[in-house]
């Protein structure tokens, strides 16, 4: 029987400038949300907002299985433009290709 990979195994995730901000815009809402909460934002969206600013594109499996299930939400919303969708839609893409389990869960 095999086990998970651990959470802090990097990936490399090359996004395009328009990729990075919708993952930058709907990751900060997510922090945003936090502390109108009057919460602690959670690290892992606070480190990608991290990553995004500094042009970085390593992520954790735990940033990036994060960030998938956001960005679905995200993408599947009525209210989400087209063309925000379609750049969404790439995001997974990406992702998928650096965790190819991604498309099968």
């Amino acid at each position: 029987m095999s086990s998970s990979p651990p959470t802090t195994e990097t990936y490399e995730v090359d996004l395009s400038r328009g990729e990075q901000w919708v993952v930058h815009d709907v990751v900060a809402r997510r922090v945003d949300d936090a502390i109108d909460d009057e919460d602690v934002p959670p690290a892992w969206a606070l480190e990608v907002v991290e990553t995004i600013e500094s042009d970085g594109k390593t992520f954790t499996r735990e940033q990036v299985n994060r960030t998938y299930e956001i960005v679905t939400a995200y993408i599947e919303t009525p209210e989400t433009p087209a063309s925000e969708v379609d750049t969404g839609e790439s995001v997974l893409e990406q992702f998928e290709g650096a965790l190819p389990q991604l498309a099968n869960e």
